[in-house]
């Protein structure tokens, strides 16, 4: 077993960068942390503990709401309503009590929520505005409701759009994103973890050709606007080869679809003869991607090795951690982060009330692992993957942190927070959710 390098400071987590700032803090010499202050005119003033979030320089944060549940992706409207998914038990359509979706609005002006709304009967985590309706899906379907305008909650019943995909336990949400020219891109997420021939049984070979990768494992394109189709009559199969992407976003800078993925589990549980417990916790790598027409990102034949910067033979298609076979016919990622942080939403940030620097890359929010025992649970965090040019550079950075707040984190049950949606208000304000604790955050900047 080979010995993993010493990561970079970003790839750390930032621990180093939040320890200094600590100290710093404890000197005297940082500027005060929320403290009740606002960033600019019409901005709300901050939580004097920025809520629990830790914050780079000149950025506070404030709760907007607590409690609501297993809440996952976020929207703002134009007025400021805010719309999030409740991810609830596990099922479809039928199975809640009309809480599916929350509503919140500002109606003081103070940037806390005093009116919450609850609708739907369905859970799940895909949520978006997009002209006039509130998007959402469940693990088989995408909907939509109208939107009246001065209404919180719509009035009428959602309108079905995409129905008919694949019943499945393992990575049923249907994270989605849309584009310029009126598409739906929606994820449909592998049922497995490697396509085992004996489903997470160690030694068992991967399935050769792959059958989930026909109509799962893979990225589907259908008309944003018209109702009643189903993935097997009216569906495009945009890019494959994609064990589960929750987190997309459209960037309208390089008019493209982005996506993160989770990468596969239990290296060493099921391979312990190529992986130690230290390398399977790190590997494979979290991966973001730039979704193209006919892209293979080769899952489950393949995985990304951010140590080796290339892609590796799976263990059940004969790799050994190092062996490449012919994983370089595979697209590469254009950002490959630690692994198992489980990256649940992304945005391309496009306001103005951040500084420059944030409006050429993207932010990732991260959930958290549950499966690097026995070594220290990491992720719990939102980062910041900048771009040169519209080009990733490659690294990233933790923008908020201190969501876990427990440390070392031995258990995700330990962990207070855990980001799960990331969206941007009207006033370039960002917004994170936490389907642990339930609560919302605004972000707002203040300067320096």
């Amino acid at each position: 077993m080979r010995l993993l390098p010493a990561l970079p400071l970003a790839a750390r987590g930032g621990r180093a960068v939040a320890a200094a700032i600590a100290l710093l803090f404890l000197a005297g010499d940082a500027p005060e942390a929320g403290g009740g202050q606002s960033s600019a005119p019409g901005v709300p003033a901050c939580d004097p503990d920025n809520g629990g979030l830790e914050l780079p320089d000149g950025f506070c944060a404030l709760v907007v709401a607590d409690g609501l549940g297993g809440i996952r992706h976020i929207d703002v409207a134009a007025n400021g309503d805010i719309y999030i998914r409740n991810r609830g038990v596990r099922g479809g359509r039928g199975e809640a009590t009309g809480d599916g979706i929350v509503a919140l609005r500002d109606a003081d002006g103070d940037g806390r929520a005093e009116v919450i709304e609850r609708f739907g009967d369905d859970f799940g985590s895909g949520l978006e505005l997009r002209d006039g309706y509130l998007y959402a899906s469940t693990s088989t379907e995408v909907f939509r409701y109208a939107l009246t305008p001065g209404r919180l909650v719509p009035t009428g019943q959602p309108e079905l759009i995409v129905s008919g995909f694949p019943v499945q336990r393992g990575h049923r949400d249907k994270a989605f994103a849309f584009d310029e020219d009126g598409n739906i891109y929606v994820n449909v997420g592998a049922p497995s973890n490697a396509c085992q021939q004996r489903a997470r049984t160690a030694g068992s070979p991967g399935r050769q050709p792959c059958p989930e990768r026909e109509r799962q494992a893979s990225v589907w394109r259908f008309d944003a606007d018209r109702p009643g189709q189903t993935q097997a009559d009216d569906g495009y199969k945009f890019a494959h080869g994609t064990r589960n992407l929750l987190g997309m976003a459209w960037d309208p800078a390089t008019r493209a679809v982005y996506a993160m993925q989770h990468g596969r589990d239990s290296l060493a549980t099921l391979f312990g003869s190529y992986f130690d417990y230290a390398e399977s916790a790190e590997l494979p790598s979290e991966e973001l991607f730039r979704l193209r027409d006919g892209a293979d990102f080769g899952w489950p034949y393949c995985y990304y090795d951010h140590f080796l910067d290339r892609r590796v033979l799976a263990p059940e298609y004969g790799g050994d951690g190092e062996a490449e076979g012919d994983c370089g016919r595979y697209e590469r990622p254009l950002v490959a982060f630690p692994g198992h942080w489980a990256p649940h939403d992304m945005l391309f940030y496009t306001g103005d009330q951040f500084p420059e620097r944030y409006r050429d890359g993207a932010f990732v929010a991260f959930h958290g692992s549950w499966n690097r025992a026995p070594m220290e649970q990491q992720g719990y965090q939102v980062a910041f993957a900048p771009r040169r040019d519209g080009e990733f550079t490659g690294k990233w950075e933790t923008f908020a942190g201190g969501f876990a707040a427990e440390s070392p984190l031995v258990s995700p049950q330990d962990a207070a927070h855990r980001p799960a949606g990331i969206g941007q208000g009207p006033d370039g304000s960002v917004y994170v959710t936490d389907d642990a604790g339930g609560r919302v955050w605004r972000i707002v900047y203040r300067g320096m």
